[in-house]
């Protein structure tokens, strides 16, 4: 008996353009709690805490560019539309 590949949906969400903006949108929102984080922890004069918070931010910086060079990628291979 064959097993299901029950993670076929998301596979194929993955490289649309919906599931790029759907990538985008959280990766945004973390970088939004992420940058709430970096204040309170500068407002705490905490340092150590500080540089806690903006490393934890560099990795979702990082996943948004690649998010938004995926993007802008398919713009360029689509190439300009014209009326």
């Amino acid at each position: 008996m064959a097993k299901k590949n029950r993670s076929a949906p998301a596979k194929g969400l993955r490289g649309s353009k919906v599931g790029l903006a759907l990538n985008l949108g959280s990766s945004a929102l973390a970088v939004i709690r992420a940058s709430k984080q970096v204040r309170r922890a500068k407002g705490s004069h905490d340092k150590l805490n500080t540089a806690d918070a903006v490393a934890g931010m560099l990795p979702l910086i990082t996943s948004a560019a690649l998010v938004l060079r995926q993007l802008r990628g398919r713009h360029r291979e689509n190439g300009p539309e014209t009326a």
